[in-house]
């Protein structure tokens, strides 16, 4: 086989090559052999990923075994837990692109021959098939899995419990010293939130796609199939690399058209629109996501209730079979030709699978419901798309008329819903925290808490062009809204009092303001100042494009 790796003899990067390298321990039979990248993107920072270091010894040794040799690479590693703290959480969404860039210039520059991914917190995972995607060399995304949960007063606790609690303690409704306690349980070892937010729902995406090993979705950190997944990705991935099957090959319209309907049959993440489309637009895929999130949505029914759709746990989905079951019950609305890195179609792979006796995946003609748990909602407030959340149960109100009452950043909303400025039956908008408002997209998930805790979650809607954590999953919120406010978007004309209309199942959201009355408060607006600074959030809103892209860079 032919490798990009190996360079003629004589040469000078062949000869620099073989200096460094045979300095690292490696002998001349090595040079020759694949050369794979092992990403690790993780840190001490956050137990998200605190566990894979351990993991890149036995996967060099898998390669190894399997006649490659691994190279650990590291990246930016995000915690939306932990890297939330500064600038009001704007770093979270621009750090995926900062991955993938640091994936380009290690595996890229050094011309590696291919790649094992170890994906864990919520913008790894997108990040790793953006790059595999635009690099186009053999690549396997391994989920490397779930934090395992806590007790609390003989009740189960998990990381959503402690986001969601952190915000009744301002209302009074629950005390510092309960949530500390609470805090101090919940999570008892690496691995990722253990709920159906963004992490777990791209994980099955990444399997619905055929970028994962079939079956490895979702997983318990450090649990003993985690580590079967890892030694047959360090085995298949220098098999890959003989076979040349590369990313593009997989990554297909068919591929993202399997993966959103995965997507919504478990009311995934409200992030994985743009993820997917990120992908889509980093493989140089002709295809339009959000689309097919409209096409599908009536089409796919709620098969599982994980929280925070339902009261169901993750490790109970895994269980129950997974996304290998998850997919098997929705074969019947697959592409069942589509590629997979194990090298067999998804038909050929779900012809295998079992269902076993359980009621947490249910077949497709005994759905737990037939409403959509994604629904896009488009309007003169939102000419370009919304994205609204529903849980399986669809407590939260299907129609919300009501005056807006508008904020320009997620601490003054907060601040308002302390002070008792929030009335039921308002309509808040959040708006200026867009892709370049923020820049960098402002996450909104401790102002729907803070309403929850305040007891008016289900009394207001909430409307921003900001984003939200995929563990949020309360009242109405209709979020990313596009076009942003900060770009001339009409959330950014909207003022106190003026009407502002939803309507779920009409899939419409309306401004109820004369175009002409719009027109003047746009003519008045003071022209936006342009971004200027080296600093990377500067960097990011020169660059990024809007969601209909993915929020790729690019402008």
């Amino acid at each position: 086989m032919t490798l990009r790796s190996n360079f003629e003899p004589g040469t000078t990067r062949w000869a620099m090559r073989r200096a460094q390298w045979t300095a690292l321990g490696l002998t001349p039979e090595d040079m020759e052999k694949p050369k794979i990248a092992i990403v690790n993107t993780s840190s001490d920072l956050a137990s998200c990923f605190s566990h894979l270091d351990s993991i890149v010894g036995p996967l060099k040794q898998a390669i190894r075994e399997a006649g490659g040799i691994g190279f650990e690479i590291r990246t930016a590693a995000p915690s939306d837990a932990i890297t939330s703290a500064g600038a009001a959480g704007r770093y979270i969404l621009p750090t995926r692109d900062l991955i993938v860039n640091d994936i380009e210039v290690a595996a890229e520059g050094a011309l590696l021959d291919g790649m094992v991914c170890l994906s864990s917190c919520d913008k790894t995972t997108p990040a790793h098939m953006m790059a595999a995607g635009r690099l186009n060399i053999p690549t396997i995304v391994v989920a490397c899995g779930y934090q395992p949960s806590g007790v609390f007063r003989g009740e189960h606790v998990d990381f959503e419990d402690v986001f969601l609690y952190a915000g009744h303690v301002a209302a009074g409704r629950m005390t510092v010293e309960d949530l500390a306690e609470m805090s101090g349980c919940a999570i008892t070892g690496p691995g990722v939130c253990a709920g159906m937010g963004t992490a777990n729902s791209m994980h099955i995406a990444a399997e619905a796609l055929g970028m994962a090993l079939p079956g490895s979705t979702p997983v318990l950190a450090r649990s003993p199939k985690m580590w079967r997944t890892v030694a047959e990705a360090g085995r298949r991935i220098v098999r890959m690399v003989a076979e040349d099957l590369r990313p593009r090959d997989i990554l297909t319209p068919a591929a993202f058209r399997n993966a959103v309907t995965a997507v919504l049959a478990i009311s995934g993440s409200v992030n994985a629109l743009k993820h997917l489309q990120a992908v889509a637009v980093e493989a140089g895929c002709d295809v339009d996501v959000y689309a097919l999130f409209e096409e599908l949505a009536p089409k796919v029914p709620l098969l599982t209730a994980v929280k925070p759709n339902g009261e169901r746990r993750i490790d109970e989905f895994e269980d129950a079979g997974g996304a290998a079951v998850l997919l098997h019950r929705l074969s019947p609305l697959l592409d069942l030709d589509a590629r997979t890195v194990a090298g067999p179609s998804l038909g050929e792979v779900l012809a295998s699978v079992a269902p076993p006796e359980s009621d947490v995946i249910r077949p497709l003609d005994a759905p737990l419901a037939h409403h959509p748990g994604l629904v896009i909602v488009r309007g003169t407030l939102a000419p370009e798309g919304a994205i609204v959340k529903r849980t399986v149960a669809d407590e939260a109100p299907h129609r919300f008329r009501g005056p807006a009452k508008v904020f320009r950043s997620r601490e003054e909303g907060i601040a308002a819903i302390r002070a008792g400025e929030v009335r039921p039956g308002q309509v808040l908008v959040l708006t200026g925290l867009g892709l370049r408002g923020a820049p960098g997209m402002g996450l909104t998930s401790a102002f729907i808490f803070a309403l929850d805790g305040a007891g008016l979650g289900a009394e207001v809607a909430v409307v921003t062009d900001g984003q939200m954590s995929g563990l949020v999953n309360k009242g109405l919120v209709v979020a990313e809204v596009s076009p942003e406010g900060a770009i001339g978007g009409p959330l950014g004309l909207v003022e106190d009092g003026d009407i502002i209309s939803v309507d779920v199942d009409a899939r419409t959201i309306d401004l109820e303001v004369p175009e002409a009355v719009l027109a003047e408060r746009r003519a008045a607006l003071p022209a936006a100042p342009p971004s200027a600074g080296c600093g990377w959030l500067s960097v990011y809103a020169r660059t990024v494009s809007p969601l209909g892209r993915g929020a790729t860079l690019g402008g």
